[in-house]
C-alpha cells in the first residue's frame, strides 16, 4: 500500500494504534469514499485484528502472507462473517441467523469478526436486532459497519459504534464567515468560553447545525493537511499538525455521542473542555 493519501495514511496509522494499546473496540463504523479504493482497508483492519503472526510493517500489524491473511483478503476465512443487502434492505432474518453462528467459540482464533456492508440499508426491524447485537457484546466478537455516508446510518445505531472515514474531504473553495470564526475560537483555546454565547446563539445553535459546522471543520482540518491552499486558511499556518490532528480526533469521537446525549449544551461544554486541553 504504497503512495496512501493522506487519509488513508490517518486511517492505517489510527487503527494500528488502536492494536498496539489493545484498545479495540467492540464496534465501528467505516464510513467509505471510493468503496473500490478503500474496501481493502477495511479487510487491512481484520487482518490486524485476526492475523495470528503480527509484525510491524509497511502494511501494518500482519504479516500479509500466513493462511488467515489470505483467506481474509478472499473473504473466505471462518472467523469472518460479511452480510450484505437481501435486495434493497439488511433483513432481520440475516442478523438472526449471524447472531445465531456467532453464539459459538471462534473456529481458529480468539477473535472474532462481522461486516455489515451498506449500514443505512438496515430496516426499522433488523436495526432493532442489530441494535441487541451491539448492546449486548459477546467478548472476542468485533462488529464493523460500512456505508457511504454516516448520517445515513440510524443514530441508534451510529452511536454505539466508533466511527472511521476513509472519505476524502471534497476542497472548500468558500468557508462560511461563522465557521471562519468558530476555528479561529477554536485554536485560540480558551476563546471558545470566552464566545461561548456567541458560538451557542449564532454559529452552532442546536444539535443538527453543530453537526454540520463540526464535519465542516473537519474538512477544512483536513484540506489544510493536505497542503491545500486556501487564502482564508492563512491563519492557520502557524498550527502545529499535531494540535490540528487532535482536533479532528475529538471531533469523530464526541459527534457520535451528539446522536444521543439529550443535553446539548452538557455535550457542547465536553467538546469545547477537550478542545481547550489541547496543547
Amino acid at each position: 500500500m504504497n503512495d496512501l493519501t493522506y487519509i488513508q495514511q490517518r486511517f492505517v496509522n489510527y487503527i494500528e494504534t488502536i492494536i498496539k494499546t489493545d484498545k479495540l473496540s467492540h464496534s465501528y463504523l467505516i464510513e467509505l469514499g471510493d468503496v473500490s479504493l478503500d474496501y481493502p482497508f477495511v479487510l487491512l483492519f481484520v487482518k490486524m485484528i485476526l492475523c495470528p503472526h503480527p509484525v510491524s510493517n509497511i502494511d501494518g500489524l500482519n504479516c500479509n502472507r500466513c493462511n488467515t491473511c489470505q483467506l481474509i483478503d478472499e473473504e473466505i476465512f471462518p472467523d469472518l462473517e460479511i452480510i450484505e443487502a437481501d435486495g434493497m434492505q439488511i433483513k432481520k432474518k440475516q442478523l438472526l441467523s449471524l447472531k445465531e453462528e456467532y453464539q459459538n467459540y471462534s473456529l481458529i482464533g480468539h477473535r472474532r469478526v462481522y461486516i455489515i456492508r451498506e449500514a443505512e440499508k438496515l430496516n426499522p426491524s433488523s436495526a432493532n436486532t442489530m441494535l441487541k447485537f451491539l448492546e449486548e457484546p459477546e467478548e472476542g466478537i468485533i462488529a464493523i459497519l460500512l456505508t457511504k455516508n454516516r448520517y445515513q446510518v440510524l443514530d441508534t445505531i451510529l452511536s454505539r459504534c466508533q466511527v472511521l472515514s476513509l472519505v476524502d474531504s471534497t476542497e472548500i473553495s468558500s468557508i462560511d464567515d461563522t465557521v471562519i470564526r468558530f476555528i479561529r475560537y477554536l485554536i485560540s483555546g480558551d476563546d471558545l468560553f470566552v464566545h461561548y454565547k456567541e458560538i451557542l446563539d449564532s454559529i452552532m445553535p442546536d444539535k443538527t447545525v453543530a453537526k454540520e459546522v463540526f464535519d465542516i471543520v473537519e474538512k477544512i482540518f483536513i484540506q489544510f493537511l493536505s497542503g491545500q491552499e486556501n487564502d482564508q486558511l492563512s491563519f492557520l499556518s502557524d498550527t502545529h499538525r499535531d494540535k490540528i490532528l487532535s482536533y479532528i480526533t475529538i471531533i469523530e469521537e464526541e459527534i457520535p455521542k451528539l446522536v444521543y446525549n439529550i443535553n446539548y449544551k452538557l455535550w457542547l461544554d465536553s467538546i469545547f473542555s477537550r478542545f481547550v486541553e489541547v496543547k
